[in-house]
């Protein structure tokens, strides 16, 4: 017998779940906690399944076998009721953050939790700021290639070409993982290649020449500013590693006794780990360090409250205080001096020196076996180079 309102609001719950039957497989279950819940029994492709329909009065009777007759017309067309309801939810969920900033800050979280380098993620941020007033509030799947290129032209018309460069990039990264989350059906950005005014290839300011690069030791000798700063200038040029890696180096790193520094892939821009032989004087001056330093985590601490490595800024600073501009040499430059002089001295393998600046080879399995060559190689080219620039820094008293 077909139910009615007044037999619903009638029923009392008891110790057990009660079914009261209605028509078709629409059925009520009052709970033991007096909950009153609709619910469709249905077979599909040989099974027996259950649909629910909501709470009453939530949902009235009416209501209930209008959703159970819907639910019945897909059955009929073979699709199930339940599945589809699943599938709803879960589109529901995906589509509750939808907006561009919703899915760049996903996506930075995604990248975090992959281990990338904080200077990584934090250039992510950044460049997501620098989108989110034009874009950060707009449904990521109505953003066209028109507006995206709207909000970069207004950087570019600014002058900043290669931070617009970085934005097309970071956004399409963004779609594409919107696209790979059913959140974005194309990647915008894809279509935008060529739409910006490439900026002018540039290169980190260097000394290149000996007689230049021997000045330059010496005013680092007398440089009168943070002992630790001095430190990690003396120690740049030994080491030629990249800025980052330089003032992120931790003392569980250094392997004084044995001479080699380890730096963990998740420093490093290739993702792959580097071992950094050291010379005698690379030794000496982080023993200095230590004397400053080795009771913090890492070798170049800030100086308040020495939990954080030295500022990115701090070596650049430096040498603007020594006098030399920032077209002259960069942090970045002792990288550049050290492949120079090496690769013109014609004492060492090319491979050894590109190993030692931990650049990646473009030849995939060329790279991996010369990941492990050269180390014999690149311990004595260390020692030599160190002795060559201590060579440099005292050539002035034999200049003619």
């Amino acid at each position: 017998m077909p139910l009615n309102d007044v037999a619903i609001r009638a029923a009392k719950p008891g110790p057990k779940p009660i079914k009261l039957s209605d028509e078709r497989g629409l059925f009520l279950l009052v709970q033991p906690s007096g909950g009153k819940l609709w619910r469709l029994k249905y077979r599909i492709a040989g099974k027996e399944k259950k649909l629910s329909l909501g709470r009453y009065p939530d949902v009235a009777l009416k209501e209930a076998r209008e959703r159970g007759t819907e639910a019945r017309k897909m059955i009929a067309a073979g699709i199930d009721p339940s599945e589809k309801k699943r599938i709803d939810r879960l589109d529901a969920t995906l589509k509750a953050a939808t907006t561009f900033k919703a899915v760049a800050d996903e996506y930075i979280e995604k990248c975090e939790r992959e281990g990338r380098a904080d200077v990584t993620v934090g250039k992510a941020r950044w460049l997501l700021s620098l989108m989110e007033p034009t874009l950060g509030t707009r449904p990521i799947d109505e953003v066209s290639p028109a507006e995206l290129l709207a909000a970069l032209k207004k950087v570019e018309a600014r002058g900043h070409l290669e931070t617009a460069r970085r934005m097309r990039s970071f956004a399409s990264r963004v779609f594409r993982y919107a696209v790979a989350t059913s959140r974005a059906a194309a990647d915008p950005a894809a279509a935008l290649r060529g739409a910006l005014v490439a900026p002018k290839a540039t290169h980190h300011a260097a000394i290149l020449d000996a007689k230049g690069v021997g000045a330059l030791l010496r005013a680092i000798d007398g440089y009168e500013g943070q002992p630790m700063t001095q430190l990690a200038l003396r120690l740049a040029p030994h080491v030629f590693v990249r800025p980052g890696e330089l003032r992120q180096a931790e003392w569980s790193e250094i392997d004084l006794e044995r001479g080699v520094w380890k730096i963990g892939a998740e420093k490093m821009k290739m993702r792959q780990p580097h071992m950094v032989p050291l010379s005698r004087q690379a030794i000496d001056i982080f023993r200095a360090a230590h004397a400053l330093t080795g009771r913090h985590q890492y070798v170049f601490a800030s100086l308040y409250p020495g939990t954080r490595p030295m500022s990115e800024n701090t070596i650049n600073a430096a040498l603007r205080r020594l006098g030399y501009a920032g077209d002259e040499m960069t942090a970045h430059g002792f990288r550049a001096m050290a492949s120079t002089l090496l690769n013109e001295s014609g004492k060492w393998n090319p491979d050894a020196i590109e190993r030692a600046l931990a650049h990646k080879a473009a030849d995939g399995v060329r790279g991996a076996y010369h990941r492990g060559a050269h180390w014999a190689e690149r311990v004595e080219m260390a020692q030599w180079w160190s002795d060559y620039l201590d060579t440099l820094r005292t050539s002035k008293a034999t200049e003619s």
